[in-house]
């Protein structure tokens, strides 16, 4: 594909779809996303996924140092809590990996600043899913941005 036509491409995702709607898969890394210092609202987020698609899995990964107060909060606004015991990045990975060979789903979402997603993306692309990564500064990796074929950055 030339690049008039990888432009054509971006900016047809770009356009909020009419008739069928996209599936979409949303991934949260909590520890990474959910600070206080970051102020990170997931109805935002939520509401921002659903311009290109219809939520089907939308997961927050934390890890066992996660508040009683973070985990209802999560619950709360619709999110399922996946608490893993060690590393939140591997534990998100596997399990985003299994819809990526799910033909119900459309598009992998990831909400993330940290680059370590990248293989994670490339496997979807490959496996012709459309990818999305949500994401704000400080520290949003250039190289994670440039891995999805939408960036959605919520300070804007």
């Amino acid at each position: 594909m030339d690049v008039a036509g990888k432009v054509l491409e971006k900016l047809k995702n770009l356009i909020p779809h009419k008739g069928a709607s996209k599936t979409i898969a949303c991934f949260v890394d909590g520890p990474n996303m959910l600070r206080k210092d970051l102020g990170v609202d997931l109805d935002k987020v939520k509401k921002k996924l659903q311009k290109h698609g219809s939520l089907k899995v939308a997961r927050v990964f934390l890890d066992q140092f996660a508040s009683d107060k973070l985990i209802e909060a999560v619950t709360n606004q619709g999110f399922d809590v996946v608490i893993v015991p060690s590393d939140v990045d591997v534990a998100l990975a596997v399990d985003a990996a299994q819809f990526i060979y799910n033909d119900k789903i459309d598009v992998i979402a990831v909400v993330s600043r940290d680059s370590d997603f990248k293989p994670l993306l490339a496997k979807a692309k490959e496996q012709g899913k459309e990818t999305i990564v949500v994401g704000l500064e400080p520290d949003f990796s250039t190289a994670l941005r440039n891995s999805a074929d939408i960036v959605i950055d919520l300070r804007e």
